[in-house]
């Protein structure tokens, strides 16, 4: 994912406020074996007005199961639904390239409220 030209091209902020970025907390973590990719399959809870939402996230080196409930993340909220083999994920879910390109999760540093907008 690493792009020479990343920071080249400049965008309006109003650009930048269409994209809708939220703080979740997942509720449910589960393996998606299906997947072409290894996966994990996520319900993330965005609090009254937007709900509980699916993502496939490719997060299976950096991250277990078992640690994933409770976790808060940053997802985007208002990119349409995408058909993932079998599965429908509805937002997407961010994060960062760890030394070997590898996903790592983002969220925040301490708990603050669910549904909180990225700003």
């Amino acid at each position: 994912m690493d792009n020479p030209d990343a920071g080249s091209t400049q965008i309006a902020f109003a650009d930048f406020l269409k994209v809708d970025i939220r703080v979740g907390r997942i509720v449910s973590a589960e393996p998606f074996p299906q997947a072409r990719k290894p996966a994990f399959k996520l319900s993330i809870d965005f609090g009254a007005g937007i709900g509980i939402k699916r993502s496939s996230a490719q997060i299976t080196v950096n991250h277990k199961l078992d640690e994933l409930v409770g976790r808060q993340v940053l997802a985007v909220v208002n990119f349409p639904p995408r058909q993932i083999g079998p599965f429908m994920s509805e937002v997407l879910t961010l994060g960062v390239p760890d030394e070997n390109g590898e996903v790592m999760l983002i969220g925040p540093a301490r708990d603050v409220p669910i549904g909180g907008r990225l700003y």
